[in-house]
């Protein structure tokens, strides 16, 4: 294959994550209670996996619309600040930059998202041309990205048909419909987390959820939280643990370990290496807030596994 000027396409949301941090529960009567902290920072599933990926030394191109407002131009700064290409995201002033607000607590959290220009985002916001511009394509949030949904199985069709490899990241459908046809027809690697192969397996046993989307996929990751990782390719199985950090915000921490796991496979290391660059990624944006902080660079990352497992 001809050298291609970006390693990763990535078409998909953009938005802010307002965090707040704090061992309460939200309550209505007009009860005003306390959090830890909070912070504004950059978000979005496909926009934290970007930044991860870019981090980690791959060439990102980035699809997407934002709005003519703070958020939005601050979203498109913060992508630029760590080198991924935004030249392809549009600025609408007819619509508002998506917004998340977030409550963590330890590893867990509650999220309220303001859709916005995340629905906006449609399939003529896609030039066909991308497709011979990246090495791969990443597919993110289908169920937050209602416009473009439905175009979704088709671009990963023409990735295909262009020599570009695919992955797919669902997150959390917050319908709980889990309707994904045809969202598994083309793609190379699926990377969901564990509650969520269960909600789309419909099966209530992880190793019979694992069995039957193996079965469906060249290559499932299933992302574990503190259990650590594990990849299954055909009769090939690996299991990596979770790297012990003090967790201040788990918020992307799924998204980063992404962009570590991609960066291994697409420079074709083992599947256990990858899966280890993926949990350094995972474990250490989860020292601070916010998605984007705390990503690793590719030396770091090693650095840290070899300081962990002293390989």
């Amino acid at each position: 294959m001809n050298e291609r000027p970006y390693d990763i396409l990535v078409v998909g949301e953009l938005n802010v994550d307002i965090i707040l941090t704090g061992d309460v529960e939200p309550e209505f009567g007009q009860v005003e209670k306390l959090v830890d902290d909070f912070a504004v920072c950059a978000g979005s599933s496909a926009g934290i996996f970007a930044a991860s990926a870019a981090r980690m030394g791959l060439r990102v191109l980035f699809g997407s619309k934002v709005g003519d407002d703070l958020f939005g131009h601050f979203m498109l700064s913060e992508l630029e600040r760590v080198g991924v290409e935004t030249h392809f995201v549009k600025v609408d002033p007819t619509i508002k930059t998506g917004a998340s607000v977030a409550l963590s607590r330890g590893q867990d959290r509650a999220i309220l998202t303001y859709l916005g220009s995340i629905a906006e985002i449609n399939i003529n916001d896609v030039d066909p041309s991308w497709y011979t511009m990246a090495r791969h394509l990443h597919i993110a949030s289908p169920f937050l990205l209602r416009g473009l949904r439905p175009a979704m199985p088709e671009m990963m069709r023409l990735a295909k048909k262009a020599g570009m490899t695919v992955s797919l990241d669902t997150n959390w459908d917050p319908e709980e419909k889990w309707e994904l046809e045809g969202f598994f027809d083309h793609v190379d690697i699926f990377l969901p987390n564990e509650q969520e192969l269960l909600a789309i397996t419909r099966e209530n046993e992880l190793e019979r959820a694992i069995e039957v989307m193996a079965a469906r996929v060249p290559l499932l990751v299933v992302k574990r939280g503190e259990k650590g990782a594990l990849a299954v390719r055909g009769e090939t199985r690996e299991q990596v643990p979770a790297f012990p950090v003090q967790v201040v915000d788990a918020v992307g921490a799924g998204d980063s370990f992404d962009g570590g796991f991609l960066a291994g496979w697409l420079r074709t290391k083992s599947l256990r290496n990858s899966l280890l660059l993926g949990a350094a990624c995972g474990a250490l944006t989860t020292r601070q807030f916010g998605g984007f902080n705390g990503q690793p660079t590719w030396e770091e990352a090693w650095a840290f596994i070899q300081g962990r497992l002293g390989e």
